[in-house]
This record gives C-alpha cells, structure tokens and sequence, in this order.
C-alpha cells in the first residue's frame, strides 16, 4: 500500500513538473497564469513523496 502511494506520489511529481516545463516553453498568457502554480504542485508532491520514502524507511526498519 505504502509503494503503491509513493509511486503515485511520483507520477504526480513528474506529471505537474512536465506540464510546468511544457507550461514555459510554449510561453504566452496560459504560461504566465499557470506557471508557478505548476511548480507549487511540483515542491508539494516532491515534498509529499519524500515524506511517504521517509515513513516507509521508518516502518520496515
């Protein structure tokens, strides 16, 4: 359970840091609304997925 929550927790991290990479290279208005909204979701999924690496080291220890 706990693998298959990182995992998703990584897909996310990968899905909103590719939108935002996607978001800034097309430019324009979309990019300048979105962007760093893209990159929040990013630091909080990142942060997510080390929280749930750090309880997992912890619970099979």
């Amino acid at each position: 359970m706990l693998t298959a929550l990182i995992i998703l927790a990584l897909i996310a991290t990968l899905i909103s840091l590719g939108w935002g990479i996607g978001s800034m290279a097309h430019g324009g208005s979309f990019d300048a609304k979105h962007s760093s909204q893209f990159m929040n979701a990013r630091v909080i999924f990142q942060g997510l997925t080390v929280i749930l690496l750090i309880i997992a080291f912890f619970y099979t220890a």
